[in-house]
């Protein structure tokens, strides 16, 4: 047997001795369906802060102190431009009220109202409308400014004000725009950084463990650490694959019930390279990526000895990821620039740029010079990490001065 093949014999097992080592427990179906857990929590969050936010729609108004004559043109000019708004985006909902005294001191008055939320009241003629509002409202503000001139153009022109009917058309065209291929580019990023986020961080205890039970001890004669920590590492990144995998599936599934008016925003987002061999980029950019963090968090924890020292550096390794997320996504919102340049070059985070590169262009070489030179990458940070903690933990020199001084003997 060659000394390549049983290097990689020795990385393979190690690899699916961690591999099961991980899966075949009860914690890692916690971990699998951890997604659900969160979704669920942000769900009922999210049902909470919805609940709160529409009964304070439900009383907000915008009021308009004007005669009996305008009010129901007014009303129908609302009626109008509120078809143009989504529901969240609109304006709250419009209230008419007849002058009684002072205009001025009527309109202060309806800001102390306690039947209705009162943002914004309009009062004086339509020519010259007076507008009062809260600083939080200025656009609602902007809104009765139109609603005025629209009222006082249907108040004075009448039957005779032209009507106009558009004819609305949907077509099916697909075209690929910028706004479409930056979404797409900004989308992988994001995509990239929440996976590595959620899996590579374990990677951090995977030596401290066996170190404390001696378990390293008994590896490190057996096989060489380089080959360990290979192995460890890829383990954990079929642990990752499983994870993507089985919710990739069911999200899949999921996209299948979608109304049309969401399957037509994502079909929007097309990639410069083409949907198939992005799909493909990404998966490679997101196992580079992986790697990559992997390999680097991997060394750096090997050096940590209790759980405590292991949390410690969970922060600084939060702050690197979180830094090559805003590195990428800052190059792929100016692509060829000096600043995408650099971070598609920098290792850790040229995954997360080649994959907005590949929505942004669609040349495919960079894509092959860039996995050759990330795993280049890998290579020496295993390789790295291996030598910090054979000779910073285990305190023992490297294999070629032994050779050495064993030919000297």
């Amino acid at each position: 047997m060659t000394r390549f093949r049983r290097r990689l014999r020795q990385t393979l097992t190690v690899a699916r001795r961690d591999f099961v080592a991980t899966v075949y427990t009860p914690i890692f179906l916690v971990f699998l369906l951890a997604p659900a857990l969160m979704a669920s929590f942000s769900a009922i969050g999210g049902m909470g802060a919805a609940s709160v936010a529409s009964s304070g729609r439900e009383k907000a108004r915008v009021v308009a102190i004007v005669a009996d004559d305008l009010a129901r043109p007014m009303a129908q000019a609302d009626t109008r431009l509120r078809a143009v708004f989504r529901r969240d985006d609109a304006p709250p909902a419009l209230a008419t009220v007849r002058p009684a005294g002072d205009p001025r001191a009527q309109a202060e008055d309806l800001f102390s109202a306690r039947d209705m939320d009162v943002s914004v009241v309009m009062f004086g003629p339509l020519t010259r409308p007076h507008i009062l509002h809260t600083r939080r409202y200025t656009r609602s503000a902007d809104y009765m400014g139109v609603l005025a001139a629209e009222t006082l153009a249907d108040h004075a022109l009448g039957a005779a004000r032209p009507r106009v009917e558009p004819v609305k058309l949907v077509t099916d065209a697909a075209r690929q725009s910028r706004g479409g291929r930056n979404q797409s580019a900004f989308l992988a990023v994001l995509g990239i950084f929440f996976l590595t986020l959620f899996l590579s961080t374990q990677l951090l205890g995977a030596i401290a463990e066996e170190r404390n039970s001696k378990v390293i001890e008994v590896l490190a004669a057996a096989v060489p650490l380089e080959s360990v920590f290979l192995g460890k590492l890829l383990g954990m990144f079929g642990v990752a694959v499983l994870f993507v995998g089985f919710w990739g599936a069911i999200v899949g599934k999921l996209g299948t019930l979608l109304p049309a008016d969401a399957a037509t925003a994502f079909g929007e987002l097309a990639p410069a390279i083409g949907a198939g061999p992005f799909a493909l980029l990404f998966a490679a950019y997101f196992a580079m990526a992986y790697l990559l963090l992997g390999a680097v968090f991997l060394g750096v924890g090997a050096q940590a000895s209790t759980m405590r020292e292991i949390q410690l550096l969970s922060l600084p390794v939060t702050i690197v990821q979180v830094a090559m997320f805003g590195l990428s996504a800052a190059a792929v919102a100016s692509p060829g620039g000096w600043l995408a340049i650099a971070a598609e070059v920098f290792p850790l985070s040229s995954p997360f740029a080649m994959a907005g590169h590949a929505a942004n262009s669609p040349d495919l070489w960079p894509h092959l010079l860039a996995l050759a030179w990330q795993a280049l990458w890998v290579g020496l940070f295993v390789t790295i990490g291996a030598r910090a903690f054979r000779r910073g933990v285990l305190q023992s020199g490297s294999a070629r001065p032994r050779r050495r001084g064993k030919a000297a003997a």
